[in-house]
């Protein structure tokens, strides 16, 4: 699969905010992308269940207000609160981990919608080692995968294994990486700690040992 990944990185818009969650200091993780569809068809990718697979994972489950999901391999949650064709709230419950996700899809103009996810986590040492890029860069790619169903629908889902390995995978892991520890560093963390924390994120996306440059530690919270 070719990919203009320049493009892509830069249709995406990233940022990063502090806040309370449940009583627990947290951090949102929020990134925005317009397509070329209508909300209704927008909405529809990202909550029937037939969509779903095509561009992200199986998934199973009462998909319904109140319900719970379960993507096949990856975390599962409850619906929390669901207003189509505009919103949806859900826990991600990953092991013992539990974090909230929010998908909101907005019409901007004339044939481009917008949707907003917001994935908002309890800090955690986990923040300091990887920054936001753990959570973006895989929503980023997720994003990326919605953008090409969209696009063309019946089209088959590109192989995600092969493509993280190809040099545009590679390509667009570190550019979503580095554009995520700019995000945090614009957010107010520390830009050593921000930068460290990017280089390690993509060393565990591409599996590649992490930059020299890249290596300190430089622990620092927002």
């Amino acid at each position: 699969m070719s990919l203009d990944v320049q493009r892509h990185l830069a249709a995406v818009e990233r940022s990063v905010s502090s806040v309370q969650r449940d009583g627990q200091s947290a951090r949102a993780v929020i990134l925005s992308r317009s397509f070329a569809t209508t909300v209704e068809d927008l909405w529809d990718a990202v909550s029937n269940s037939e969509r779903i697979p095509r561009w992200f994972l199986p998934i199973g489950g009462d998909l319904e207000p109140g319900g719970r999901f379960q993507f096949e391999g990856n975390a599962g949650g409850l619906i929390e609160d669901c207003e189509p064709p505009s919103r949806v709230a859900v826990t991600w419950e990953f092991g013992e981990h539990v974090s909230w996700v929010e998908v909101r899809c907005a019409r901007v103009d004339a044939g481009r919608v917008r949707l907003t996810l917001t994935h908002t986590a309890p800090l955690t040492g986990h923040w300091d080692e990887y920054g936001p890029g753990a959570t973006g860069v895989g929503w980023e790619m997720g994003l990326l995968g919605l953008s090409l169903h969209l696009a063309r629908p019946d089209a088959p889902k590109p192989d995600e294994a092969a493509f993280a390995v190809s040099p545009d995978g590679k390509a667009l892991i570190v550019g979503s990486s580095e554009a995520w520890g700019e995000a945090a560093i614009a957010a107010g963390m520390e830009p050593g700690a921000a930068r460290a924390a990017a280089g390690r994120t993509t060393a565990f996306y591409t599996g590649e040992p992490v930059k020299d440059d890249q290596a300190g530690s430089g622990s620092a919270s927002l």
